[in-house]
């Protein structure tokens, strides 16, 4: 049974449950402006750009702030929350650590920033790290993608991206990879290269095989 050249990762609501993080802070400033901001507002903006998302922020909040502004203060919200907690989402953490000892390369594709990244990154051996501070376009860009498995020398249509939002998925969808879909907060349309599960909980290196291989 053939694997993937390598396993590329999302980070927001694949590895970490930090989607409420982000709709919290998001809430609170549009709060600080009078303004109001709903769950389904915070559901629009999973797996976004971040400067995307602010500037969607701000045609809603009417801050007087630029992108800029309301990336440094999301990002700062969000790493003294992961400082404090990670939320770490079912089978995930395990299963990084089952492909490293099984000698498959992985890397880390997220659009939070590297600050908000690193306490993840400093827990689990990713082989290559992309974020959203360190590229031009991002997801659904096929950019991101298309780096990590740059950075980690292999083709991106031999990889499987393991992600959680449409958004995401379509970034990958576009770099050529094969998607394992496992959806959290909104939902992933089913696509010709791609794999849904309701869980990474149990899913060990061979069951990667399996998927790869119906591909």
């Amino acid at each position: 049974m053939t694997t993937p050249a390598a396993v590329l990762w999302d980070l927001d609501g694949t590895i970490v449950d930090t989607e409420p993080l982000w709709m919290a802070a998001e809430t609170a400033l549009a709060a600080q402006y009078g303004a109001t901001w709903t769950e389904e507002d915070g559901l629009g903006l999973v797996g976004n750009d971040l400067m995307e998302s602010a500037r969607i922020i701000e045609a809603r909040i009417d801050s007087g702030l630029t992108p800029e502004q309301i990336v440094a203060h999301l990002v700062e919200e969000i790493v003294v929350a992961m400082r404090r907690d990670l939320p770490w989402r079912p089978g995930a953490r395990e299963l990084v650590h089952a492909l490293a000892d099984a000698g498959v390369p992985q890397a880390l594709v997220t659009m939070s920033y590297r600050e908000i990244a690193q306490p993840v990154v400093d827990l689990l051996p990713f082989d290559a790290v992309v974020t959203g501070d360190s590229v031009t376009h991002g997801k659904p860009h096929p950019e991101p993608y298309l780096a990590a498995a740059r950075a980690l020398g292999v083709d991106a249509a031999s990889c499987l991206a393991i992600e959680d939002s449409a958004t995401g998925a379509a970034s990958a969808d576009a770099a050529g990879c094969v998607v394992l879909a496992v959806p959290h907060m909104v939902s992933v349309p089913d696509g010709p290269r791609r794999r849904l599960r309701t869980t990474l909980a149990g899913l060990d290196p061979a069951g990667v095989a399996a998927l790869w291989s119906g591909a």
